[in-house]
């Protein structure tokens, strides 16, 4: 096998998501480009622990560990880091699959030695069968997927997007691990945001360092029916917005906002064009994703301003660990 070894990292919390995780894991075990190793990270959940271990105890290619850090997404992630073999360590959410050359392309991008991460593209499965009406593909973001105005083809970025990405095991060397307290928890708010602070710290550290997304490496990540709900779409758009403060309260508001703002000021007003040509023509859900975009502009903007207030007094903190480098075979 030429290229790197890559190890995929799938971190779990809930036993609720039993047979997405299985699948998960069978979806990068069928993989045309095989991964070194699978590492099954469960967060603070001792039954899942004990289940998925003898699920996988005479599996050679999974390894199921325990989080060794606080709970959540991003110590989750350090813990799988540190105990990954691979040049390269793949990240997959614990419901999704993978397409089976997601690994490939991967792979072919990092025979350029500048490339440190590479990310790939994610659509969803809705629980309904169907798209929302009312649900912009813009804001695609808030069900973890990819969304309307990113680029497409192989391209360089500013930051991946965490439930589909790779980073060379180098990258975690360069700028530590992923921080603590900016991203996902569990069941509670859903934060994010957490791999865009870490590839604007890794850009710092190494300037030379070159960040892809390959929309050619496709998951298809289940989006549950509680989140194509209106009630989730306004939750998780706050929760971006506090996310955000920290990310610029990190790595300053020029790096941290510079995305945001061509997608604020290009891609979402089209958007709104979109859905009130669309409801001029009488089309299913025009006025609802027009109005969806404006209220997910202002549900973000409101969660930014209190995230920032917070900040500043000093009410919220996030850490970024080093992460140790594994003993390799």
């Amino acid at each position: 096998m030429s290229g790197p070894g890559i190890s995929v990292v799938i971190c779990a919390y809930t036993e609720d998501r039993w047979e997405d995780i299985l699948a998960a894991v069978s979806s990068v075990r069928a993989q045309s480009r095989p991964a070194l190793e699978t590492l099954l990270v469960v967060d603070h959940n001792q039954t899942l622990l004990d289940r998925l271990g003898k699920e996988y105890k005479e599996a050679v290619d999974v390894r199921v560990l325990a989080n060794a850090g606080p709970r959540g997404l991003s110590a989750g992630r350090n813990t799988g880091i540190a105990a990954a073999r691979g040049e390269v360590v793949a990240f997959l959410d614990d419901d999704a699959v993978a397409e089976r050359d997601w690994l490939l392309h991967f792979a072919e991008a990092y025979t350029d030695p500048r490339v440190l991460a590479v990310g790939g593209r994610t659509e969803p499965v809705w629980a309904s069968g169907r798209r929302p009406d009312w649900f912009p593909e813009e804001f695609d973001w808030v069900v973890g997927c990819t969304y309307r105005g990113l680029p497409r083809g192989r391209v360089r970025v500013r930051n991946v997007l965490g439930g589909n990405a790779s980073f060379r095991r180098s990258a975690f060397d360069a700028a530590g691990g992923f921080a603590t307290g900016i991203g996902r928890d569990g069941d509670k708010r859903p934060l994010g945001c957490e791999e865009t602070e870490l590839c604007i710290r890794l850009t710092r550290a190494r300037p030379d360092a070159v960040l892809l997304i390959d929309d050619r490496a496709v998951i298809h990540h289940r989006v549950p029916e509680a989140r194509e709900h209106f009630r989730y779409f306004r939750t998780r758009t706050y929760a971006e917005g506090l996310s955000k403060a920290l990310v610029a309260r990190s790595v300053g508001a020029d790096k941290g906002l510079e995305s945001e703002r061509r997608y604020a000021t290009r891609v979402l007003p089209a958007g709104v064009a979109r859905g009130l040509r669309d409801a001029l023509l009488a089309r299913p859900g025009g006025a609802g994703r027009a109005g969806a975009i404006v209220a997910g502009v202002l549900t973000a903007a409101g969660g930014y301003v209190v995230g920032s207030v917070r900040a500043r007094r000093g009410g919220t903190t996030f850490q970024v660990p080093e992460v140790e480098v594994a003993v390799r075979e």
